[in-house]
């Protein structure tokens, strides 16, 4: 045995007396060792180990040594009996035993004390939402145990409206429909057991409003919501609102006020342009909060997102002007008189060429009154989102997602053509081009290109599309018109739509009213009087 390696040696182990180390005696190793030789056991090892050796037999080292150290547990050298202190517990002992049991005994306590303890992790994930709180729970129960306790049979139509406004917190005009969601045989009465089933054991009250509305209007196994889903909705807001009640003796204009509305909500809740609003496209817009206003405003031209009446006649009044045959068709000829003669023609063969977006009308080269609401959208409004996506693709010509300086000198072009036929200082389009890049602050301004990311960022994104296809919202902005400025500092909060539509009602009503008293010959046809 190597005397550097005479410190491994553990002195409990040897049973070596008190105060006695191996490390500071390196002749206690010689010695040991040489004890181990002289005993009878130790050559029988040796002679075994020989054996096995020559007739090729596995070697099993730990059995024999094992045996061995059984063996001469208690054969000590002498010179350790001989001390004046007792010995220690024979290796047999449970002290040793429990030494052995296992490899972590010989590790540092603190070990424990590291190891982090199990956590029983709570459910996060719920297919129908998370379940509510028990509070919430009694609370709805005894709301309708007491609206169904003069009513043991149930409750008619009529009758549920309460339910839909006290219990579920829904506008009052979603009761038609919920009630038939519950009442799926049409027996005409939902009891208080059907009521319980689909709201509170079908997950709805835990859900959040805009998932509740999205779910009472969405039909069976549909995953989003058409146009049509929102029809019931409107019937029963023309049928209930006080705001409305002047239209329910002109059914025609009922419908048009409720497609109007539909076209609306579609053209920004629907992003993604399917005609498919899916419950995330829902949650991102401020339908559901137009909803809930509507349902406590009675004068209903005050909510200006969606139902306002004055915008439905703005945009339904300015597409009967321009059709002048009234097939409910429009043409380039006819939009080309839009605003004046505002735009040119270069972007109005976009339009109609349905790059922008895909017609609705069947009737091909012509535009049909959904397909003028969204124009007329993205025309008035160039600051939201679903417009400024409208107008870059029409002047993102060749569709790789930039508008580069040949594109908008392709538009520009016409413009210019344009200011010096009526006499005007024509701007040369490298100053405009300059104009523009100092406006939007492209990212790619190396590369003399803007995207959309950059219209979307800049406040004066509405600029860059009239001076290229707009003349008279060009003139207006080089004139900086103080209308228009004093209009937008007296109202911060309204949109450029919401200004224009306030100032058209005004014209329009004034015509009306023109027309009423025998001054003017507006319209072609009587069939505006209920306006």
């Amino acid at each position: 045995m190597d005397i550097e390696e005479v410190h491994i040696l553990d002195p409990e182990l040897l049973q070596l007396p008190t105060g006695l180390s191996v490390k500071s005696n390196p002749l206690i190793a010689e010695e040991l060792f040489s004890h181990w030789l002289s005993l009878p056991e130790t050559s029988r090892l040796v002679k075994s180990l020989i054996d096995d050796t020559k007739s090729s037999t596995p070697v099993s080292i730990s059995k024999n040594c094992a045996n061995l150290n059984i063996a001469c547990g208690s054969a000590l050298p002498s010179l350790f009996l001989n001390s004046g202190t007792p010995p220690l517990s024979p290796r047999g002992s449970p002290r040793f035993s429990r030494q052995k049991t296992s490899p972590f005994s010989l590790q540092s306590p603190l070990r424990s004390l590291r190891e982090p303890k199990p956590q029983l992790i709570p459910q996060f994930y719920f297919q129908h939402g998370p379940p509510p709180a028990k509070e919430l729970q009694e609370q709805c129960l005894s709301m309708v145990d007491h609206l169904f306790s003069d009513f043991i049979d149930g409750l008619r139509m009529d009758e549920f409206k309460t339910v839909t406004k006290e219990v579920c917190k829904l506008p009052s005009f979603l009761s038609s429909l919920l009630f038939r969601k519950i009442d799926v045989d049409s027996t005409g009465i939902v009891t208080r057991d059907a009521f319980i089933k689909y709201w509170v054991d079908g997950h709805m009250l835990a859900m959040d409003v805009a998932s509740q509305i999205y779910n009472i209007l969405r039909q069976p196994g549909c995953e989003y919501l058409r146009q049509a889903d929102f029809k019931p909705v409107l019937d029963e807001l023309l049928t209930t609102h006080p705001g409305l009640e002047f239209l329910r003796n002109t059914p025609e204009f009922q419908e048009r006020y409720a497609e109007t509305v539909i076209y609306r909500i579609f053209y920004y809740i629907n992003r993604s342009g399917t005609g498919c609003i899916t419950l995330r496209e829902l949650k991102r817009g401020n339908l559901v909060a137009a909803m809930q206003q509507v349902d406590e405003e009675d004068d209903i031209n005050k909510v200006i997102r969606y139902f306002s009446y004055e915008h439905f006649y703005v945009i339904y009044c300015r597409f009967w002007e321009l059709d002048g045959d009234h097939d409910f068709l429009i043409d380039k000829e006819n939009l080309l008189k839009y605003g004046n003669h505002a735009l040119t023609y270069r972007i109005v063969d976009r339009i109609f060429s349905q790059v922008p977006r895909k017609f609705t009308s069947k009737v091909e080269g012509k535009m049909s009154y959904e397909d003028f609401a969204y124009f007329i959208l993205a025309e008035e409004d160039k600051s939201s989102e679903p417009s400024l996506e409208y107008w870059f693709k029409c002047i993102d010509l060749d569709g790789d997602g930039l508008i580069s300086p040949n594109e908008m000198q392709f538009f520009y072009e016409e413009q210019l053509h344009r200011m010096e036929c009526i006499t005007q200082e024509p701007v040369l389009f490298e100053d405009i081009l300059c104009q523009i890049f100092d406006m939007i602050k492209p990212e790619a301004r190396k590369e003399n290109c803007i995207t959309l990311k950059d219209l979307k960022a800049s406040k004066l994104s509405r600029n860059v599309f009239n001076i290229l296809f707009n003349l008279n919202k060009f003139m207006a902005f080089e004139t900086r018109d103080p209308f228009l400025i004093r209009q937008e500092r007296e109202n911060p909060t309204l949109t450029e739509w919401d200004r224009f539509a306030q100032r058209e009602y005004v014209r329009l009503s004034m015509e009306e009213d023109e027309v009423s008293n025998g001054s003017a010959d507006v319209w072609d046809e009587p069939l505006e009087s209920p306006f």
